[in-house]
């Protein structure tokens, strides 16, 4: 375990968040900014931030193919709220570059504006038997999913969290409370 090493992207968004949950429970974490940085990483998180930027600059910087390759071939990754959107297949009325790992199609901004952002308690077995704090900011939804892909939790009867073999992805930003199950679970999928 020791040996690990997880890339979080670093273009924008709550990537610093990230990277300090992961190295609270033990394992490093590496910024990573330009596809040299993907060197040696064992699973990437893809944080918050703005999709449309974000997808972008990876296409811009030469970072969206190796990325998805290295998610196809079994790279753990896990991407919250635009990282959510980024990874999966079908994004609504939007044609924006994306990773397309995540056999889903997502609804951006679905539960408004930013002033309609929320924080909430969600039950997720998967991660323990306690509910864990979610903060929910201009957050996507899915709205449908394949059949390899399992819904975690969900907010009336919206999928907020699902998981697909080595990809994990929610709508909510656990890296902005300082409950770290989540990112534990995370860790959990990349090996022991």
């Amino acid at each position: 375990m020791a040996a690990r090493c997880v890339g979080v992207l670093a273009l924008q968004g709550a990537f610093r968040e990230h990277v300090a949950a992961v190295s609270s429970l033990g394992v490093a974490a590496r910024e990573v900014r330009q596809l040299k940085d993907m060197d040696g990483i064992d699973a990437m998180i893809i944080p918050g931030g703005e999709s449309t930027t974000m997808g972008k600059l990876l296409n811009e910087w030469h970072m969206l193919e190796p990325l998805r390759e290295r998610i196809q071939q079994g790279m753990p990754v896990y991407g919250s709220c635009a990282g959510l959107i980024l990874l999966c297949r079908t994004i609504e009325n939007s044609d924006q570059p994306r990773l397309g790992v995540l056999d889903a199609t997502v609804r951006r901004n679905a539960f408004g504006r930013q002033v309609d952002s929320f924080e909430t308690y969600l039950s997720i077995p998967e991660v323990g038997p306690d509910p864990i704090p979610a903060v929910f900011i201009r957050a996507p939804v899915i709205i449908s999913v394949g059949p390899e892909v399992k819904v975690l939790a969900d907010v009336k009867g919206q999928a907020v969290a699902v998981r697909q073999n080595n990809i994990l992805a929610t709508s909510f930003h656990p890296e902005l409370t300082p409950d770290t199950r989540l990112h534990s679970y995370f860790l959990s999928m990349c090996g022991k």
